[in-house]
């Protein structure tokens, strides 16, 4: 097949998604919606900037991090002015699609690969995944937006989801019924011979945050959280990946007196966070929006008990108190609780880990996941 895809090339969830056809011996073509390192094997790499994705903000020269405070008047900016930019963007993508005369285009997220697709008057089919916050969080922000986010629906001739609650909005926004939809892993699923239970149980109370700094993640919950989990539990260790050097961190860590049980990590690789959710007892997601986090799937695979916003997308794969508990996100009280009765509870722990090892197996291993992949392509080729 020869395959182009529009994605932020920056990103591990793309990255994983698109190695697998280079691997398989596909043609593959990348229209980066953000100036990108390449991908070994690529036919080809453009970079087609929308929404001021050309003017991503620098990291941080001290921590190699983008200053997690210009997060959330950066998404107002693209919310209110990035739907603007679209029609001369779609423009230069159509002329790409034109050059490279794809078999199948596969836009990875709605805002703004999606967006940008659907102003691209592209002559061939069209897949569009849905990221986890899409229709929860971005299509209603602004009139611009939910008019882009159902252009983008009617555009799509099939649509991939991480889980079937974007299925269901879907078609709320604008998606015909009968056009063809798969759910399946976003990142195309977990490598489990790289994500995988340690070979003993975690006997220390280590708790781990992967998340980093996100608009919709509720990281003052988390730390409002862990002096109550202290009260009870002393010795426990609070881990939080990406977010090294940030001034709200480091003002939580300062403000709660914390800083002897909390460790701020830089942004680390992609696969040595699979060390990291092995050395952990517990992981914490405390999101407001989401559908199935890339993380939370890694961190079942490596045995952590997980601890979740409580969240309809989240549902699909925790059953509080069986496999996982499911919390308020904007309770620190609730989160506490549930993080101290994961730590306290080594049988619920054990019990969680080997369900979530099936979960895995069945339903979100990588190669088994991108298989059924390939079949979707093949029948949205077919028409």
């Amino acid at each position: 097949m020869r395959l182009l895809f529009v994605a932020d090339g920056r990103s591990p969830t793309a990255r994983n998604w698109i190695q697998y056809w280079i691997e398989h011996g596909d043609e593959v073509h990348l229209a980066s919606t953000f100036p990108c390192d390449s991908i070994q094997g690529l036919a080809g790499l453009e970079v087609v900037s929308a929404a001021f994705s050309g003017r991503a903000a620098a990291p941080s020269p001290a921590s190699g991090t983008r200053d997690a405070r210009l997060i959330s008047l950066r998404q107002t900016i693209r919310h209110w002015l990035g739907p603007l930019t679209l029609p001369r963007a779609g423009k230069n993508l159509h002329s790409l699609a034109e050059r490279i005369r794809p078999d199948l285009i596969h836009a990875m997220r709605i805002p703004y690969e999606g967006m940008l697709a659907a102003n691209a008057d592209l002559r061939v089919p069209l897949v569009v995944s849905v990221w986890g916050n899409d229709f929860t969080l971005h299509a209603p922000s602004t009139p611009l937006m939910r008019l882009h986010t159902r252009r983008t629906m009617r555009a799509a001739d099939a649509l991939h989801a991480d889980c079937d609650r974007d299925i269901r909005l879907a078609r709320q926004w604008g998606l015909d019924p009968s056009k063809p939809t798969l759910v399946s892993p976003g990142n195309g699923g977990v490598h489990v011979d790289v994500f995988f239970p340690p070979a003993s149980p975690v006997e220390e109370p280590v708790i781990f945050n992967p998340r980093g700094f996100r608009a919709y993640v509720r990281n003052d919950t988390f730390f409002r959280a862990i002096p109550l989990v202290l009260k009870e539990i002393p010795t426990a260790r609070f881990i939080c990946a990406g977010m090294a050097g940030q001034p709200e961190a480091l003002n939580w860590v300062k403000t709660l007196d914390i800083g002897k049980n909390v460790e701020l990590l830089d942004p680390r690789p992609h696969l040595e966070m699979a060390e990291i959710y092995r050395g952990a007892q517990v992981l914490v997601s405390p999101s407001i929006h989401d559908g199935t986090p890339n993380t939370l799937l890694e961190g079942m695979a490596c045995g952590c008990f997980p601890i979740a916003g409580d969240l309809e997308s989240i549902r699909e794969w925790i059953t509080d108190g069986v496999n996982g508990l499911l919390v308020d996100p904007g309770d620190p009280h609730a989160l506490a609780v549930a993080i101290v009765k994961a730590v306290k509870n080594k049988d619920l722990r054990f019990q969680a880990a080997g369900q979530n090892r099936t979960i895995i197996a069945e339903r979100a291993e990588y190669a088994r996941s991108m298989a059924r992949v390939e079949e979707f392509y093949l029948k949205v080729m077919r028409g």
